[in-house]
């Protein structure tokens, strides 16, 4: 159902070189990109995550209550991958861990801000 997910950034540069890291983790690479925005796919039949300078020229601020999830394929890949976000800057927004039953996840905010996590279904 969802196609790509877009959040903002005050620093394209910084930002493309956080996810552009990050996410070569779980296979995805740049598919679309100009000076406004980047985006980043696995393939063309899965979500993609953009990161855009807003289009109002005002600054980018982060959504209270908004979050992106990133499909792993273990708790062991939810953990690396976790671990490589606070390593490339990512401040920790709760370890890797069950959450309820069936469902395992790690928590961050990139260096924007913005909320996200790698999950899995155990």
């Amino acid at each position: 159902m969802i196609g790509y997910v877009t959040l903002g950034t005050n620093d394209l540069p910084r930002a493309a070189a956080f996810y552009d890291a990050l996410l070569s983790g779980i296979g995805a690479k740049r598919f679309m990109e100009n000076e406004q925005f980047i985006a980043w796919s696995a393939s063309q039949e899965q979500a993609g995550v953009a990161l855009t300078r807003p289009f109002d020229g005002k600054p980018a601020t982060v959504g209270n209550g908004t979050m992106v999830a990133l499909a792993a394929e273990s708790p062991e890949q939810v953990q690396a991958m976790h671990a490589k976000a606070l390593s490339l800057g990512a401040t920790d927004e709760g370890a890797p861990g069950p959450r309820g039953e069936g469902f395992y996840a790690g928590y961050f905010r990139d260096p924007d801000g913005n909320k996200l996590n790698f999950f899995c279904m155990v």
